[in-house]
């Protein structure tokens, strides 16, 4: 029930179509997050996962929002789009990239330019027994040494 006063205001048929920017093969089970704003007001994030055509539809969004799109998908770089909700439906097709390498203007210790390898990398620093052994163990407050 709308309270006495309020008026609703009408909503978009949005279709964001995720595919492989590779092939244009779609991509189901991706995730597709909006994110609306309208007058200044946050009107909160949804997700909604694409279907075995690569479609995530959505019809809550306000005419008049501005919406934020990100797609995340395993293996892939994710995405992001802006755009206006101007009218009663907005399609919008994401052609999904693999990970690049992220350059950087710093240095690495040995003087080259530093470069991290496309995909998730983790960085697991693990010491020489000799470097363990030979390390100092700092002296805690207030024990004799």
């Amino acid at each position: 029930m709308v309270a006495s006063g309020s008026r609703s205001r009408p909503t978009a048929h949005i279709v964001v179509t995720v595919v492989k920017g590779f092939n244009g093969k779609p991509m189901p089970n991706a995730a597709v997050v909006f994110h609306a704003v309208r007058d200044g007001k946050d009107d909160g994030n949804l997700e909604v996962k694409t279907d075995p055509e690569g479609k995530a539809t959505i019809d809550v969004i306000e005419v008049g929002s501005h919406l934020s799109i990100q797609v995340i998908a395993s293996g892939f770089a994710t995405s992001a789009q802006e755009l206006d909700i101007d009218g009663p439906s907005k399609a919008l097709e994401v052609k999904m990239i693999r990970p690049r390498a992220q350059v950087s203007v710093y240095e690495d210790n040995a003087g080259r330019p530093s470069q991290m390898k496309p995909g998730v990398q983790d960085h697991v620093v693990t010491p020489t027994p000799q470097a363990a052994a030979s390390t100092p163990v700092p002296a805690q407050a207030g024990s004799p040494q």
